[in-house]
């Protein structure tokens, strides 16, 4: 009797547990999306503004380490954010939505963490897309939001540093447009154009072929093999340029799949 109220028990709470069942759709691409949370304070704090290269290096090893550890296609990040896609034959976790959003979430934190000496924290989201259009899209569409913020990052930051208060900034630049920002930033001596690419269009990693040096154990000698390893690019086009940029990339990762799955 205690047997059958402990197993009615155990249902009955497992069965409150709504969303455990809940699956990224089958066939469809996926991107895992990342934010820091509450980054703009813990930022101010830290890191030199607009942009700090210390910043940014902490959020490519953590893209790195969640490319590796769901085994992504291609990753991007910009600012706080991150963006790791996942291919429609993606079968990690069993492809349980909480799972995904939990453990990636888990991992960027713990690995920012890790590089910055404080604790932080990471939410997740999903993107699905039915075609290899949409993944385009997707990524040009945070890049564009990418270089809106820089430019917006560095109008706001230039200001302050010059002297005025937060909110002296943000109502001279409500309901400005990019050309009277760029332009009051000429003022200040800076063209937006010229400040580095990784700020403006975010850094991309994706798996290449690389020569690497091995060992063959039947000749006793060092040979050169290759091999698949994890790149970095901080200096992506943008545009049409970008979209032709990720489709090849793209193109080379389906046609060379991982086997491995988290």
């Amino acid at each position: 009797m205690k047997k059958n109220k402990k197993t009615d028990l155990d249902s009955n709470m497992r069965q409150k547990e709504y969303f455990h069942g809940l699956t990224l759709v089958p066939g469809m691409w996926v991107v895992v999306r990342l934010d820091g949370r509450s980054f703009s304070k813990f930022t101010q704090k830290n890191f030199q503004k607009p942009f700090d290269a210390a910043f940014k290096n902490s959020m490519v090893k953590t893209a790195e380490a969640l490319m590796e550890d769901l085994h992504g296609f291609y990753g991007w990040t910009s600012s706080d954010e991150i963006s790791i896609l996942l291919p429609p034959t993606w079968a990690g976790y069993g492809r349980s939505l909480e799972k995904t959003l939990s453990l990636s979430a888990s991992l960027a934190g713990s690995t920012f963490s890790l590089q910055v000496g404080e604790a932080v924290q990471f939410d997740s989201r999903i993107w699905l897309g039915a075609s290899l259009e949409d993944v385009l899209d997707y990524f040009l569409w945070r890049q564009e939001d990418s270089a809106r913020c820089a430019l917006q990052g560095w109008a706001y930051w230039t200001l302050r540093q010059s002297g005025k208060s937060a909110q002296e900034v943000t109502r001279m630049l409500n309901g400005t447009d990019a050309a009277f920002k760029n332009e009051m930033l000429f003022t200040h001596g800076i063209n937006f154009n010229s400040t580095p690419l990784w700020q403006r269009r975010g850094v991309a990693l994706y798996r290449g072929q690389a020569k690497k040096q091995g060992f063959n154990p039947l000749t006793h000698e060092e040979v050169l093999v290759q091999r698949q390893v994890l790149m970095q690019e901080d200096q992506l086009p943008m545009k049409e340029d970008y979209r032709a940029f990720l489709l090849q990339r793209l193109s080379q990762a389906v046609s060379h799949p991982t086997s491995r799955n988290p």
